[in-house]
This record gives C-alpha cells, sequence and structure tokens, in this order.
C-alpha cells in the first residue's frame, strides 16, 4: 500500500492513521519543538522577526527536515510570527502592525508557529514568547490560552467528539470574559499539512440530527485556540495572510500536534526542555 495513503477513511473524511505512524509523527514533532525551545533566547526587545526566521530557517535545515512553510501557497518564510494583536500569519520582516517596523518593543508578547516535514511527517506547533515584561493583563492572555488549549487536549479521547474539545476551549474562555476566535482553527494532518477535520475552538450551531465528528484512535490533527481580549472579529490585510484583530487588541494562541490513542491521547509536540509555557526574566 502506498504510504502516503495508508490507513482507511471515516464517514467524516477523517483518515485515521496505523500504530507504527505514531513514531513519525513524534518524530517530526519533536523537531519542531526542539526549534521553538531553541528560539525562545532571541525573543528579546531589539530583535527582528526577520532575524528570528533567519534563525529557524536555518536550524530546521541544520536539523535534516524541511520546512512546510516556504513555498505553501506562495509564502515564503519559515515560520508565522504574530505579535500583539495579531491573530495569526504575521509576516516575518514585515512591519509588525502597530510598530514602526519589524523590531519587537519591550512589553510585546509574540506567537511563533513552526512546522517541519521529517521523512513525509508534519510536525505543527506554535507558542507565546514574552519580549520582556509583558503587562498583567497580557500575561493573563497568555496563561489563559494555555489553558485553553490544554482543557481542549484533556478532552481528546476515543468516543468523545471534536465539540467536547471545542467546548472545553470556550467555556474556559469566556470564563475569563475573553473570546474564541472563529475564522481559523486547527485541522487534520500527518503526511500533508492540512486535511479533515476542521478543528473548532467553539461549539458551532447545529442542525436538529446533526453531530460533531466522534473521536477514533489513529486521528492526528493540530488543536490552536487563539483567545482574544476583547471580540472574536478578524480581519485580514492587504497582504492577504496577516490576520488581526478587528478591535485591535491583543490575541494569543498556542498549538500542540496530537494523535488519539486507545485511552487517550499522545502530543507529539511537547517541548524537549519544558518550555512550552512562557517566562520572562524579572
Amino acid at each position: 500500500m502506498d504510504e502516503t495513503h495508508r490507513g482507511r477513511i471515516t464517514k467524516d473524511g477523517i483518515r485515521i492513521y496505523e500504530d507504527a505512524d505514531f513514531a513519525g509523527m513524534q518524530a517530526a514533532g519533536q523537531v519542531a519543538a526542539q526549534i521553538l525551545d531553541e528560539v525562545a533566547e532571541l525573543v528579546v526587545p531589539g530583535a527582528t522577526t526577520e532575524e528570528i526566521d533567519a534563525f529557524i530557517e536555518r536550524r530546521v535545515t541544520e536539523l535534516g527536515t524541511t520546512s512546510a512553510t516556504i513555498g505553501y501557497k506562495g509564502y515564503k518564510h519559515a515560520s508565522c510570527i504574530s505579535t500583539n494583536y495579531v491573530v495569526c500569519h504575521g509576516i516575518p520582516g514585515s512591519k509588525i502592525p502597530g510598530h514602526k517596523d519589524d523590531k519587537l518593543l519591550d512589553g510585546d508578547i509574540i506567537n511563533i508557529d513552526v512546522t517541519v516535514i521529517k521523512d513525509g511527517w508534519f510536525g505543527d506547533s506554535s507558542r507565546m514568547y514574552f519580549a520582556g515584561k509583558p503587562k498583567k493583563f497580557a500575561e493573563r492572555l497568555v496563561q489563559v490560552t494555555h489553558d485553553c488549549l490544554m482543557f481542549g487536549i484533556e478532552q481528546v479521547k476515543p468516543g468523545n467528539t471534536f465539540d467536547d474539545i471545542a467546548r472545553a476551549i470556550q467555556e474556559h474562555a469566556q470564563k475569563h470574559r475573553m473570546s474564541v476566535v472563529r475564522d481559523f482553527c486547527g485541522h487534520g494532518l500527518g503526511r500533508v499539512f492540512h486535511a479533515p477535520p476542521n478543528v473548532l475552538h467553539y461549539v458551532p450551531h447545529r442542525r436538529p440530527g446533526d453531530s460533531a465528528p466522534v473521536l477514533e484512535e489513529g486521528m492526528f490533527f493540530t488543536i490552536e485556540p487563539m483567545i482574544n481580549l476583547g471580540r472574536p472579529e478578524t480581519k485580514v490585510l492587504s497582504d492577504d495572510w496577516t490576520a488581526i484583530t478587528k478591535d485591535k487588541k491583543l490575541s494569543a494562541q498556542f498549538e500542540h500536534s496530537i494523535g488519539v490513542t486507545a485511552t487517550g491521547c499522545e502530543i507529539f509536540t511537547l517541548s524537549p526542555a519544558g518550555k512550552f509555557y512562557p517566562t520572562y526574566e524579572v
């Protein structure tokens, strides 16, 4: 059987991978996670997003992998770097919205998203960083967003549905008077970058009798909630990539790639150095 297409497809179009495939995803995910560990020391006031992306591109190659984003729909960079009220898909080297150039300032909050390909498998993860010392409300947003991701992951086990993941995320965000972005979502992956299902981070309105797909062992996907301090609406800038909050209030995001196991899930993109949640020097 063609390795690219092994495993059955559910009625919802979701591929079910085999036990042996978990090792490939783990290896790819760990490269992405290692790079995100290493880049942390570069995220300081005065650093530029162009410099950070150049480091990431170099490490992707040195670690024997390929960038999944360079050349993807014309994209030219090895990462997306989204600062403050940029929700996602911030372009390295471009002027940071609200700044005069691409230089990080003290107190900025930054999401860095990296996807690599190793032996045909995709490792996709993003996490938040602080440049200098964040404001208290910014730090709180990042903490809530991290917790939203982890509460969502807690719901991943066979028999639960994708709405269970979404509900856990949405309820935690709303409990803290924050909102969940609806214009972007997580996605299936494996030997392709984006595949079914769309992994929503809020519970959609469904028609009577309609239900969310049920989680099954062997499903691979990302959970990547984007949480806003203000309203959930976003808009994409004229570069056709950069998405910002319409009200220009802060946004944060964390992302893990995971696989459903017989009893729960395996997180492929855990930080090797335990640095997934950001800290800063006082």
